[in-house]
């Protein structure tokens, strides 16, 4: 069996492979990334312990959200993508949240003030004003954000160069936050290693994040997914860095 005949196997296996929810157990054995320092989920199991009403923005397939120990009385998760809407409803069902399905980029459907925790893990945009909006007065937004240049080197190896980053960088989160009235007292940054041992964890890694290679497909980018085939072969294992950082905000009591 050829080298390019190994990389078709590959790439099919993972173009074929299910990407709903914002798990990665796929990757289990063929990829790794290292954890941010702050645990992200710990942070909000002991914030859902003390909160009334809590609010999760984009849930994706509600895991996070699952592993809550102690949920308030009223939770509440949004979701844009509609395959992981029905993923999310059945997984949270074992917390009583309820999931609404929302428009990307839509306005949160809630009345202001309604909730005093909101919580975010990995979301596409954060609405500053919106989130602000939904806050109660002494109310938290916690959420961990990707961070500007993320995985930059997988980018590159399909896209070529490319300029430097202009967008999710931590300091815009805090500038956005304090317009939209909000306090921010707490952020942190972290880069983390990930590892990618064979290109179809990487073919199953760009399908599932999109923004790291927009408009990605297998068929459109075979020749550089070829070419990091015969890298990981060559060298071992392709390493890249994701960036994160953590923003915690408060609504001030007025």
């Amino acid at each position: 069996m050829t080298a390019e005949r190994d990389a078709e196997d590959l790439m099919a296996e993972a173009a074929a492979a299910p990407v709903d929810g914002w798990g990665f157990g796929w990757l289990a054995g063929r990829a790794t990334e290292e954890r941010p320092p702050w645990g992200y989920a710990r942070l909000v199991a002991a914030r859902m312990a003390h909160a009334d009403a809590a609010l999760d923005v984009d849930t994706g397939g509600g895991e996070v959200l699952a592993e809550v120990p102690r949920p308030p009385k009223l939770l509440t998760a949004t979701e844009a993508w509609p395959p992981n809407v029905e993923v999310a409803r059945r997984t949270l069902r074992r917390v009583g949240a309820s999931v609404v399905a929302v428009a990307p980029d839509g306005l949160l459907p809630f009345r202001g003030a309604s909730f005093d925790l909101v919580v975010s893990r990995h979301p596409v945009r954060t609405d500053w004003i919106q989130t602000a909006r939904v806050l109660r007065p002494g109310g938290t937004f916690l959420s961990q954000q990707i961070g500007a240049g993320t995985m930059r080197e997988l980018s590159e190896a399909i896209l070529g160069p490319l300029p430097p980053p202009t967008q999710r960088h931590p300091e815009h989160a805090v500038a956005a936050a304090e317009a939209a009235g909000l306090r921010v007292v707490d952020l942190r940054r972290a880069t983390l290693r990930a590892e990618f041992f064979d290109v179809g964890a990487v073919v199953w890694f760009l399908r599932k994040v999109i923004w790291t290679v927009p408009g990605f497909t297998v068929d459109r980018y075979r020749e550089q997914l070829r070419d990091l085939h015969h890298r990981i072969t060559n060298e071992g294992p392709f390493v890249a860095h994701a960036q994160r950082f953590l923003i915690e905000a408060t609504r001030e009591v007025r």
